[in-house]
């Protein structure tokens, strides 16, 4: 046999065999588990999308002031030369 046919084997014995009892709550705790993590995940959510709109906010403050896209004014003058 191959081990793909002793998995197989081992598959259908397992299926065959009586199944374990499920605890009577099982279900009240996975609606109270799902609660929980869907109330987390949308906090986790809404978090994130002010982040990015506090970030895209502080970009927009940052160009209006900084002006990054403007020449910057020259350091020094051209020497004069001829007077």
């Amino acid at each position: 046999m191959s081990r793909y046919e002793d998995k197989e084997d081992e598959v259908r014995r397992m299926l065959e065999s009586p199944h374990p009892q499920v605890p009577a709550e099982l279900v009240a705790r996975a609606v109270t588990r799902g609660g929980r993590l869907r109330h987390r995940d949308r906090a986790v959510r809404r978090a994130l999308w002010s982040l990015l709109v506090v970030a895209v906010l502080a970009f927009a403050v940052w160009a209006t002031v900084a002006e990054p896209w403007s020449v910057p004014p020259a350091e020094t003058t051209p020497p004069l030369e001829g007077w």
